[in-house]
């Protein structure tokens, strides 16, 4: 079977590294950012705030977009945009300025992960996709764990804005870079509202979006809380975030096997597979919150990403092959929605330091959002 050149995938991966580093760096830098800027703290979170918003609202629109002009093309215009705005970022004078910066940023920088994997869709085999997606995962799971353990750092002992200048500085490189992927063939969209009609007209993809909904809730959501779970304890809050960067390392180690078992496992155990380890982390976590145990939580957590989610986001892949770029996205949307909705709900119980409580619910949908990923897609044809 035909698969993606080495320097294609290479180029993928690049974005998508570079997206997630700039979506995760500023959370580290917030309590650095407001006395530097003379603002206090609920006015910088703004920032992320905005940045997290436009990432989301964005994925339809660029999806859309991705339909009716091309993988490439969206990926070269938004990664140009990216680049001023990171820029922006990294020169703004007070804080309405970044808030600003960073809300343009989230919403150009939202393209490059749902370009990348629709570029996959459309030039791999099913069969086989699963593999380089895996590697994607391995990328987007490093930009993560980058941005959580490097920007701290570098903010701290040279500067918050060399942190939003590398990925505007990466992304001008792509800009160039990307002129030598080819355009892969895609059928035409028709009307501007024709990709929606065709993915919205589809069970499975309804179906698909529901399990992304509750899948970003439990394992975007609820990892929201490692850290401060940690915090609570009194553990610093750099060494709180590395904890929680090793679920970038669970995410890549476990890519690698994925990328391996792919072929040789269903996807059906696969899903399974990720759905055991997500829980018995969470169970973990409920039952304990020192260093040590939510060390090996992270780690699970990680794993299961790759082996529930890279099968699960395969599976949307190919769900509406007229329209991938816009089913992609709006399985984008249904993810960071649930996990924006988790994340805030769970608020108030995470401010109680009641972090037991909150783990064991994250461990307790994590049982049928397993069952439904498994069962509906064992079913799927």
């Amino acid at each position: 079977m035909a698969t993606l050149p080495r320097s294609s995938l290479r180029l993928l991966r690049t974005a998508g590294f570079v997206s997630n580093f700039d979506r995760f760096c500023i959370a580290p830098m917030l309590v650095l950012i407001g006395p530097r800027l003379g603002a206090p703290l609920p006015t910088v979170v703004l920032a992320a705030s905005g940045y997290y918003l436009m990432y989301g609202l964005m994925q339809p629109v660029w999806g859309v977009a991705s339909d009716r002009r091309g993988r490439v093309w969206v990926m070269r215009v938004s990664l140009t945009g990216a680049a001023l705005a990171a820029l922006a970022s990294a020169l703004a004078p007070d804080a309405p300025v970044l808030i600003g910066a960073r809300a343009l940023a989230g919403a150009f920088f939202a393209a490059s992960i749902a370009a990348s994997l629709t570029y996959v869709g459309d030039t791999v085999p099913v069969a086989i996709r699963q593999r380089p997606l895996s590697e994607l995962m391995t990328a987007f799971a490093l930009g993560t764990a980058v941005a959580t353990v490097v920007a701290g750092a570098l903010a701290h002992y040279l500067s918050w804005r060399l942190v939003f200048a590398l990925p505007g500085v990466l992304a001008a490189y792509l800009v160039v870079a990307l002129r030598r992927l080819p355009e892969p063939e895609r059928a035409p969209s028709g009307s501007l509202l024709a990709p929606f009609r065709v993915v919205l007209s589809s069970p499975w993809q309804w179906y698909v979006m529901a399990v992304a909904f509750v899948e970003g809730a439990v394992l975007l959501g609820f990892l929201t809380y490692l850290a401060p779970a940690l915090e609570a304890h009194g553990v610093p809050t750099t060494s709180a975030g590395a904890v929680a960067a090793l679920y970038g390392v669970g995410s890549m180690t476990a890519a690698q096997v994925v990328k391996r078992l792919v072929g040789q496992w269903s996807a059906v155990r696969l899903i399974a597979t990720g759905g055991v380890q997500i829980t018995v982390a969470y169970l973990l976590a409920g039952y304990s919150q020192s260093t040590g145990a939510l060390v090996v939580v992270a780690l699970l957590l990680g794993g299961g990403w790759s082996f529930m989610h890279s099968t699960i986001q395969s599976w949307a892949t190919a769900l509406t092959p007229t329209a991938r770029a816009t089913g992609v996205a709006m399985f984008g949307v249904a993810l960071y929605v649930g996990s924006a909705l988790a994340s805030w709900l769970a608020a108030a119980t995470a401010q109680a330091h009641d972090f037991r409580q909150l783990f064991w619910l994250a461990a307790l949908l994590t049982a049928p959002l397993t069952v439904a990923a498994a069962v509906g897609r064992a079913r799927y044809r």
